[in-house]
């Protein structure tokens, strides 16, 4: 097979939750396991950090690979899911695996993948882990698909264990409660193995001191140590102080304030205000990795951050994709992230918001429904997938709690939409899911 009909071959062969849902979803590592066993056990063989959390472990795997990057380690990095190519979950220092050794590690391993029927996912953790090992690398950063316990990346022992926060997302498969889900996130958690959790709730704070406690693993609450206030916006990037307390072990020469306390000054290439809240987890697992005695300059950490998405690819965090008017997008898709969403919108000047929008059918979509203002415009559109909910249905969803839309079901032609519609002084927003800005054609 060639590499279009290779990813055909896995697209239709093995369930795959990013289309179908809830039938691709395995409460259970025996396939990861067993397919991990017939590869020769990669996940024994590269050093790695392992990355959970509801919002934010997207941008915090990338973060702490562009400083490893930076740092001159071979950084391996694994996320899902992909926005535009199947090969942007696997790569090693920025540069995506390529499409011949896709092919190379379905060829080889294609009569297993048939007696075996992983899940797509399943079997692109066994593939990341495969060229991981291929590729020597220094170190990995491996990002959790969802939850921890159960999830097929749970079968790593890394250096470092960082969950960034806890939200309300896949209640269905994760629980319906702030500890329940917490539960599941702190199944990453390892015998001797710290792990640094980016923010602090008072719901779930004992959850993790217990398992933490239960795995004799050094367990750190960033936020305790690190607070970070963004300054400016400029270039594209967002200048922050991050102010840093006397208990952390941030090794490295610091500035004091007028106020005596420590700060760093640092620029981020992501520009979400939210990523206030993943600073504290990013600069403590830098710490945290220190102690361990990998080699991480602070020119580096600053140069990393930086630099994230030209080093790393990332693409959907507050990406601004054109001027007059404003159009902007976000992966953001649950409550506490359209919280943040919303509120970053609200610091902008603008006549007029326009919200294009596209959900998917599993989740209780009606939180983030009635936080949206009945001020702005909205068009309802729907991603490619069987699990897109229809724009119809969204907007006699959305129609209930007062807000009035128009339904062009193709993303692109709904942005094209609000574009001819809107004035120069109006801003656009484009998201509600992952796969609704994957499916921009320009980004």
């Amino acid at each position: 097979m060639n590499y279009q009909e290779t990813l055909d071959y896995l697209f239709n062969s093995l369930p795959m939750f990013q289309r179908v849902g809830a039938s691709a979803f395995r409460k259970d590592l025996k396939s990861t396991i067993l397919l991990c066993d017939h590869l020769g056990n990669p996940e024994r063989k590269f050093k790695s950090i392992h990355v959970a959390g509801t919002n934010g472990k997207g941008s915090s795997s990338h973060s702490l690979a562009a400083i490893f990057q930076s740092a001159g380690y071979k950084t391996g990095l694994y996320t899902s899911p992909h926005l535009k190519s199947f090969t942007e979950r696997i790569r090693i220092n920025g540069l995506e695996i390529t499409p011949d050794l896709v092919v190379q590690f379905v060829e080889e391993n294609q009569s297993f993948l048939e007696e075996l029927k992983p899940s797509f996912f399943e079997m692109t953790v066994g593939m990341a882990f495969w060229y991981f090992v291929q590729e020597e690398v220094d170190i990995a950063i491996i990002e959790v698909g969802m939850g921890g316990n159960f999830d097929s990346t749970n079968i790593i022992t890394p250096e470092l264990s960082l969950i960034t926060n806890i939200g309300f997302d896949h209640v269905q498969f994760l629980g319906d409660t702030l500890p329940l889900i917490a539960g599941e996130k702190a199944g990453i958690i390892k015998k001797n193995v710290p792990v640094v959790i980016s923010e602090t709730h008072l719901e779930t704070k004992d959850v993790f001191m217990i398992k933490a406690a239960d795995m004799n693993a050094p367990i750190t609450f960033a936020d305790e140590d690190w607070t970070a206030y963004k300054v400016a916006e400029e270039e594209g990037k967002t200048k922050y102080k991050v102010v840093i307390s006397e208990e952390s072990e941030w090794s490295v020469k610091t500035q004091t304030s007028a106020q005596g306390e420590e700060t760093i000054d640092l620029i981020f290439g992501l520009n979400g205000n939210y990523q206030k809240y993943n600073l504290p987890g990013i600069l403590e697992s830098v710490a945290q990795m220190r102690q361990l005695g990998w080699d991480l300059p602070n020119e580096a950490v600053l140069e990393g951050l930086k630099n994230v998405t030209e080093l790393t690819g990332l693409k959907g965090r507050w990406q601004t994709l054109s001027f007059n008017p404003t159009v902007i997008c976000d992966t953001g898709h649950n409550e506490a992230g359209f919280r943040e969403i919303l509120s970053q919108l609200e610091t902008y000047s603008y006549a007029k918001l326009w919200l294009v929008l596209g959900m998917v059918q599993d989740k209780d979509i009606s939180k983030v429904l009635s936080m949206l203002p009945k001020s702005a415009n909205y068009v309802f559109c729907e991603a490619k997938l069987p699990r897109a909910l229809p724009a119809d249905q969204l907007a006699e969803k959305a129609l209930s709690l007062g807000l009035k839309s128009e339904i062009i079901p193709d993303i692109n032609q709904a942005l094209a939409f609000a574009r001819k519609n809107a004035a120069e002084d109006d801003l656009i927003f484009v998201g509600g899911s992952t796969f609704v800005v994957a499916e921009i054609e320009e980004l």
